[in-house]
């Protein structure tokens, strides 16, 4: 149970709410209980009067009537007020259940946006979704179903025995004694649930991490003609899922069987020992049939054990699930500097490796790009250039090595502040399933209509969206799925250029376009960046010679540094980039 222990911050959030709850369970079964002792006066007020009908049979008869229908009314009204407070009771603690289920899923969730982006190299999007959802809804079964009715539980024993007592306790020990039975076999069997539970989550993780890459890369799905192949693996993954499952329903199903054997062997000890009881004289008849009543009463309460043992230990199973990424801490640190950027950006010595597959991005990087000026990264494919737009955006930090903006480490300024002055364009473009005019405005809050469009007309997208019959109101479909690969790229730039950044990235975000579109965005970016630090990161040429200052990476290295022009003197790396690049456009 020591996982749960997390959640008792929320149990504590509600207690006056769980308190309610619970006078409304011992109110419950209160009136509930003394239903027992009237059936008692019943059967022994009925035994009185036949004994009576012997000599006055019309007399007798009347009075039978008139006391068997107090004794019906008053338990009528019993089971009414008692039906109420079973709504109460109900309504309240499941209620606080999901209030819970919110609240820990708000908190996962805002977790799960502080953690850095090396938390999601780490851990797959369908697992990271599971945690929140079927895990959490795991949890609010205990915390809802479980704990009302292991209160429940412990509430009637307190209630029921003393007025079991009351009458014999040499009958309700003999009913009672079977209980020790259940505890011991439910504590026997606790372990193996346990297991099952975790087994279960992981399957189900792994299942939904299939399901949404698989869906999410249909169209490479369909083109390479793998629907028969993916079926199959997902219908292996789905055995394995079934398999534990059912593996964990053998386990649950020995419960009910064991205890509602044991409750008929309770009632079989009242009949016989109860009639022992009433032949010495000891008890009436109606005290028999009172304690069938207790023991109806008790059954499903104790048959309930084996299930919320189920509920508490797949609860835990999650809870320790959901534990372990709330305990991951975010190794990016905020400062407290809230000052406004001028973009003046200096890397020293910094060197980077990826700490999950231990490849060395960037070599010992230095360099220093004014305020206001464009900085261009060129390099071939694996040569560092995205892992430097990360760094500078925080998403990781260096490990060796200091990068300053202003004359100020990074991890001096506020993050989210520092962020909220950038403009970034990613190398992988994602788009939102939503409208063109919602996608170009995420970047910030209540943005202008007219905005809006000088973003579309600086990326070269404004003619494109006024052909689409919705406009700028058109749904894109998820990730952007019914625009070109250009057009993706060029909503990118519109959604960073609309936030009128004081810093702006753009990570390979040209790739799609071709040439002439790649100039007029160019040409519309030239205005934008005038006095607006600029960082360009390319594999083309053609979108970075007109920066102030070109950066050629290899292997992480920093090999060549200058202008196009100075650049293009000599025999370069650079160079020969350039002529190959230009045999493959005239080709």
């Amino acid at each position: 149970m020591k996982e749960l222990l997390y959640l008792n911050k929320y149990l504590l959030k509600y207690k006056y709410s769980l308190l309610v709850g619970v006078l409304c369970i011992i109110l419950k079964n209160a009136f509930a209980a003394w239903q027992a002792p009237i059936v008692r006066k019943i059967i022994d007020h009925v035994g009185s009067v036949s004994e009576k009908g012997k000599i006055l049979p019309d007399v007798v008869q009347a009075e039978y009537k008139w006391g068997v229908i107090q004794y019906l009314g008053l338990m009528l009204g019993l089971a009414i007020i008692s039906g109420v407070f079973l709504y109460l009771h109900r309504k309240i603690i499941i209620g606080v259940s999901r209030h819970i289920e919110y609240d820990l899923k708000n908190e996962i969730y805002l977790h799960y946006q502080s953690l850095p982006l090396s938390f999601y190299r780490r851990n797959n999007t369908g697992d990271i979704m599971n945690r929140i959802s079927e895990d959490v809804n795991q949890v609010r079964n205990y915390l809802g179903p479980a704990i009302m009715y292991i209160m429940n539980l412990i509430l009637m024993f307190f209630i029921y025995i003393p007025l079991m007592l009351s009458v014999s306790v040499k009958l309700t020990f003999y009913t009672l004694f079977p209980l020790p039975i259940l505890a011991l076999s439910i504590f026997l069997i606790n372990n193996r649930i346990t297991k099952k539970s975790m087994q279960i989550q992981q399957s189900l993780s792994s299942l939904s991490t299939f399901v949404q890459e698989a869906f999410s890369g249909i169209r490479v799905l369909k083109s390479f003609v793998r629907e028969n192949d993916s079926s199959s693996r997902f219908n292996d993954q789905s055995n394995i899922y079934r398999s534990r499952s059912l593996e964990l329903a053998r386990i649950n199903s020995l419960f009910f069987p064991m205890i509602l054997g044991l409750v008929g062997l309770s009632m079989i000890m009242i009949i016989y020992i109860g009639g022992e009881e009433v032949l010495k004289g000891h008890i009436s008849y109606g005290n028999i049939a009172e304690f069938l009543m207790y023991v109806a009463a008790l059954s499903w309460p104790v048959a309930s054990l084996g299930w919320t043992s189920s509920l508490i230990m797949r609860a835990e199973a999650s809870q320790k699930r959901i534990n372990e990424f709330l305990k991951t801490k975010n190794d990016i640190h905020s400062g407290s500097d809230q000052s406004n950027i001028e973009g003046k950006i200096r890397f020293e010595n910094v060197s980077f490796t990826y700490a999950d597959s231990g490849v060395e991005a960037l070599k010992n990087i230095t360099f220093e790009i004014d305020a206001g000026k464009t900085l261009a990264v060129i390099g071939n494919t694996g040569s560092g250039k995205s892992t430097l737009a990360n760094l500078l955006l925080r998403l990781y930090d260096p490990k060796e090595g200091h990068i300053t903006v202003d004359n100020k480490r990074l991890p001096a300024l506020q993050l989210q502040h520092y962020r909220s002055q950038i403009g970034y364009v990613p190398q992988d473009v994602f788009l939102f399933s939503d409208t063109i005019r919602n996608n170009i405005a995420f970047g910030a809050n209540q943005i202008p209509e007219d905005k809006i469009l000088q973003a579309s007309k600086q990326a070269d997208l404004y003619h494109n969206i006024q052909s689409f019959p919705a406009g700028f109101d058109t749904l894109i479909g998820e990730r952007g799925i019914t625009l070109s690969g250009g057009q993706k790229q060029r909503l990118s730039i519109a959604r960073a250029l609309v936030r009128n950044p004081k810093l702006l990235i753009l990570d390979d975000c040209l790739s799609a376009v071709d040439t002439k579109t790649e100039d007029n965005i160019l040409e519309n970016l030239k205005e934008l960046m005038h006095n607006r630090t600029s960082v360009i990161i390319s594999h083309r040429v053609s979108s970075v010679k007109l920066a102030d200052k070109i950066l050629v990476l290899d292997a992480g290295k920093v090999v060549e540094e200058g202008t196009h022009n100075d650049l293009m003197q000599g025999e370069t790396l650079y160079k020969e980039m350039y002529r190959r690049q230009l045999q493959e456009e005239e080709n």
